[in-house]
Protein backbone atom coordinates (compact mmCIF):
# COMPACT_ATOMS: atom_id res chain seq x y z
CA UNK A 1 0.00 0.00 0.00
CA UNK A 2 1.39 3.48 -1.17
CA UNK A 3 1.77 6.27 1.78
CA UNK A 4 0.82 9.68 1.74
CA UNK A 5 3.94 10.78 3.42
CA UNK A 6 2.02 13.77 4.77
CA UNK A 7 3.27 16.56 7.23
CA UNK A 8 1.76 14.45 10.29
CA UNK A 9 3.71 11.44 9.70
CA UNK A 10 7.24 13.65 10.54
CA UNK A 11 6.05 15.10 13.67
CA UNK A 12 8.24 13.25 15.47
CA UNK A 13 10.66 16.22 15.74
CA UNK A 14 13.77 14.62 14.17
CA UNK A 15 14.43 11.97 11.43
CA UNK A 16 15.00 9.02 13.50
CA UNK A 17 11.64 9.38 15.55
CA UNK A 18 10.13 10.22 12.64
CA UNK A 19 11.38 6.64 11.19
CA UNK A 20 10.73 4.80 14.47
CA UNK A 21 7.18 6.00 13.94
CA UNK A 22 6.64 4.21 10.81
CA UNK A 23 5.43 1.67 13.13
CA UNK A 24 1.58 2.64 13.68
CA UNK A 25 -0.07 1.95 16.63
CA UNK A 26 2.96 -0.53 18.88
CA UNK A 27 1.47 -2.06 21.71
CA UNK A 28 -1.62 -2.75 20.24
CA UNK A 29 -1.41 -6.44 18.37
CA UNK A 30 -4.78 -6.52 17.19
CA UNK A 31 -4.40 -2.97 14.87
CA UNK A 32 -0.29 -2.30 14.79
CA UNK A 33 1.06 -2.20 10.83
CA UNK A 34 4.58 -1.41 9.98
CA UNK A 35 4.59 1.11 6.71
CA UNK A 36 7.94 -0.41 5.97
CA UNK A 37 6.81 -3.80 5.28
CA UNK A 38 7.09 -2.92 1.83
CA UNK A 39 10.83 -2.02 1.43
CA UNK A 40 9.74 0.76 -1.54
CA UNK A 41 8.01 2.99 0.79
CA UNK A 42 11.76 3.64 2.17
CA UNK A 43 12.61 5.44 -0.38
CA UNK A 44 8.92 7.43 -0.32
CA UNK A 45 9.53 8.14 3.19
CA UNK A 46 13.24 9.21 2.01
CA UNK A 47 12.49 11.60 -0.04
CA UNK A 48 9.34 13.01 1.53
CA UNK A 49 11.85 13.21 4.42
CA UNK A 50 14.14 15.64 2.49
CA UNK A 51 11.79 18.02 2.45
CA UNK A 52 10.01 17.39 5.96
CA UNK A 53 13.41 17.31 7.39
CA UNK A 54 15.56 19.75 5.71
CA UNK A 55 16.18 22.09 8.41
CA UNK A 56 17.51 18.83 10.45
CA UNK A 57 19.32 17.61 7.33
CA UNK A 58 20.65 20.73 6.67
CA UNK A 59 19.25 20.44 3.67
CA UNK A 60 20.77 17.59 2.23
CA UNK A 61 18.78 14.85 -0.04
CA UNK A 62 18.24 11.79 1.53
CA UNK A 63 19.59 8.67 -1.29
CA UNK A 64 18.15 5.50 -1.48
CA UNK A 65 19.44 3.80 -4.39
CA UNK A 66 18.01 0.29 -3.20
CA UNK A 67 15.46 -0.19 -0.88
CA UNK A 68 15.73 -3.63 -0.28
CA UNK A 69 18.88 -3.78 0.40
CA UNK A 70 19.34 -1.04 2.70
CA UNK A 71 15.46 -2.50 4.57
CA UNK A 72 17.21 -4.50 7.38
CA UNK A 73 19.98 -1.75 8.48
CA UNK A 74 17.17 0.44 8.53
CA UNK A 75 14.68 -2.01 10.55
CA UNK A 76 17.82 -2.24 12.74
CA UNK A 77 18.36 1.35 13.81
CA UNK A 78 14.14 1.97 13.91
CA UNK A 79 13.62 -0.99 16.02
CA UNK A 80 16.89 -0.27 18.59
CA UNK A 81 15.93 3.66 18.55
CA UNK A 82 12.50 2.88 19.87
CA UNK A 83 13.41 0.37 22.28
CA UNK A 84 15.93 2.65 23.69
CA UNK A 85 14.26 6.28 23.81
CA UNK A 86 10.67 5.12 24.22
CA UNK A 87 12.94 3.38 27.16
CA UNK A 88 13.97 6.63 28.13
CA UNK A 89 10.48 8.23 28.46
CA UNK A 90 9.83 5.70 30.92
CA UNK A 91 12.43 6.12 33.28
CA UNK A 92 13.99 9.74 32.29
CA UNK A 93 17.03 8.26 31.36
CA UNK A 94 18.71 5.64 28.81
CA UNK A 95 18.99 1.92 29.82
CA UNK A 96 23.04 1.00 29.27
CA UNK A 97 22.19 -2.35 28.49
CA UNK A 98 19.81 -1.27 25.71
CA UNK A 99 23.09 1.34 24.07
CA UNK A 100 24.77 -1.97 22.46
CA UNK A 101 22.55 -3.15 20.45
CA UNK A 102 21.32 0.94 19.59
CA UNK A 103 25.41 1.68 18.73
CA UNK A 104 25.85 -1.41 16.64
CA UNK A 105 22.59 -0.77 14.12
CA UNK A 106 24.01 2.34 14.19
CA UNK A 107 27.82 1.70 13.20
CA UNK A 108 26.27 -0.25 10.09
CA UNK A 109 24.05 2.71 8.54
CA UNK A 110 27.41 4.74 9.11
CA UNK A 111 29.00 2.57 7.15
CA UNK A 112 27.00 2.40 4.40
CA UNK A 113 28.99 5.16 2.34
CA UNK A 114 31.90 7.63 2.31
CA UNK A 115 31.04 10.96 3.19
CA UNK A 116 31.40 13.15 6.14
CA UNK A 117 29.81 14.65 9.00
CA UNK A 118 29.85 16.88 12.05
CA UNK A 119 31.44 20.05 10.31
CA UNK A 120 30.39 23.38 12.07
CA UNK A 121 26.48 24.16 11.21
CA UNK A 122 26.73 21.20 8.52
CA UNK A 123 26.10 18.02 11.44
CA UNK A 124 24.64 16.03 8.11
CA UNK A 125 27.96 16.94 6.00
CA UNK A 126 27.76 18.84 1.81
CA UNK A 127 24.46 19.97 1.20
CA UNK A 128 25.76 19.62 -2.55
CA UNK A 129 25.62 15.80 -2.13
CA UNK A 130 23.12 13.50 -1.15
CA UNK A 131 23.95 11.43 1.72
CA UNK A 132 22.53 7.31 2.27
CA UNK A 133 19.40 7.25 4.16
CA UNK A 134 20.83 4.81 6.99
CA UNK A 135 23.67 7.09 7.34
CA UNK A 136 21.75 10.16 8.16
CA UNK A 137 19.58 8.04 10.18
CA UNK A 138 21.89 6.69 12.24
CA UNK A 139 23.64 10.18 12.56
CA UNK A 140 19.94 11.68 13.53
CA UNK A 141 19.25 8.84 16.09
CA UNK A 142 23.21 9.17 17.87
CA UNK A 143 21.69 13.24 18.84
CA UNK A 144 19.24 12.43 20.62
CA UNK A 145 21.54 10.72 22.75
CA UNK A 146 21.68 14.41 23.70
CA UNK A 147 20.62 14.55 27.74
CA UNK A 148 18.64 17.90 26.62
CA UNK A 149 16.93 15.98 24.16
CA UNK A 150 16.25 13.06 26.44
CA UNK A 151 14.90 15.00 29.20
CA UNK A 152 12.66 16.32 26.01
CA UNK A 153 11.19 13.07 24.73
CA UNK A 154 7.09 12.15 25.02
CA UNK A 155 4.92 9.45 23.85
CA UNK A 156 1.45 10.49 22.67
CA UNK A 157 -1.14 9.36 24.27
CA UNK A 158 -3.25 9.06 21.29
CA UNK A 159 -1.31 7.33 18.54
CA UNK A 160 1.69 6.47 21.11
CA UNK A 161 4.51 7.75 18.72
CA UNK A 162 7.55 9.17 19.64
CA UNK A 163 8.67 12.93 19.27
CA UNK A 164 10.36 15.71 21.07
CA UNK A 165 8.71 18.26 23.11
CA UNK A 166 10.11 21.85 21.83
CA UNK A 167 7.39 23.85 23.68
CA UNK A 168 8.61 26.77 26.03
CA UNK A 169 7.59 25.07 29.12
CA UNK A 170 7.63 21.50 28.00
CA UNK A 171 4.30 20.68 28.45
CA UNK A 172 3.12 19.52 24.82
CA UNK A 173 0.99 16.66 25.21
CA UNK A 174 0.22 15.20 21.73
CA UNK A 175 2.71 14.89 18.85
CA UNK A 176 0.21 16.76 16.83
CA UNK A 177 -2.29 18.90 18.28
CA UNK A 178 -4.59 18.92 14.67
CA UNK A 179 -4.68 15.42 14.67
CA UNK A 180 -4.10 13.21 18.17
CA UNK A 181 -5.55 16.52 20.15
CA UNK A 182 -8.46 17.19 18.29
CA UNK A 183 -9.44 13.12 18.39
CA UNK A 184 -8.75 13.01 22.02
CA UNK A 185 -11.06 15.83 22.61
CA UNK A 186 -13.55 14.59 20.06
CA UNK A 187 -13.59 11.25 22.22
CA UNK A 188 -14.10 12.92 25.53
CA UNK A 189 -16.87 15.08 24.23
CA UNK A 190 -18.40 11.59 22.62
CA UNK A 191 -18.09 10.37 26.31
CA UNK A 192 -19.29 12.53 28.25
CA UNK A 193 -22.48 13.42 25.69
CA UNK A 194 -22.87 9.65 26.01
CA UNK A 195 -22.99 9.17 29.87
CA UNK A 196 -25.16 12.46 30.08
CA UNK A 197 -27.75 10.61 28.31
CA UNK A 198 -27.69 7.76 30.16
CA UNK A 199 -28.62 10.03 33.54
CA UNK A 200 -31.36 11.68 31.76
CA UNK A 201 -32.57 8.08 30.84
CA UNK A 202 -31.82 6.46 33.55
Amino acid sequence: MTVAWTPHRFTGGLLALDTANTVVLRGDPERTFDRFDDPAEIARFADAASGFRAAELGDRRLAVPSPAAIAPVVLSIRETTDRLFRGAVSKGAVATADLPEFLRSCAEGLAAGETEIGARGRPFGDPATPIAFEAALAVSALSLLRDDTIARLRICPNCTWLFVDRSRNSSRLWCDMAVCGNRQKASRHYRRRMAANEVRNA
